[in-house]
Order: structure tokens, then sequence, then C-alpha cells
């Protein structure tokens, strides 16, 4: 605990730009939490351009619009 799933559309990371990701957002997890360093998961999850409605924007933002911290402006 606690655990970050990031949808995204499909874009190649390189090594430098992955590590960037993870060490800004386990820092973020960790002072939001209080948490030590080793209890944060992150996991990538790329989602096709056309199936982001489906799978992503109606199950997880139109229908849950309780659990956004911040919504999207699209």
């Amino acid at each position: 605990m606690p655990h970050v799933t990031i949808s995204h559309f499909p874009k190649d990371l390189d090594e430098a730009g992955r590590e960037r990701l993870v060490t800004r957002l386990t820092e973020a997890v960790r002072d939001a939490f209080e948490v030590e360093e080793d209890v944060v998961s992150i996991a990538l999850r790329p989602v096709a351009p056309e199936a982001w409605d489906e799978e992503v924007y109606r199950p997880e933002i139109v229908a849950r619009p309780e659990l956004l911290v911040k919504q999207p402006a699209y």
C-alpha cells in the first residue's frame, strides 16, 4: 500500500524517462501518505486511443466521480 496505476495512450518511455516518472511519483506518494518507498507500487497500463472511452473514461472517470481528485478537461 499504496498502489498507483496510470492508464495512458501507448508511449514507449526510455529508461531515463521511466526512472524519472517512478522517482517523482514515488516521492509524491510517500509524502502524501507518509509511507516508506518500499511499500509503493506503480503500474503503467497502455490503452489504445480507440479503447479509451470504453476502458477508462466511462468506467473510471464518469462512473466514479467521487474518487477523482482531478477532473480531465476533455
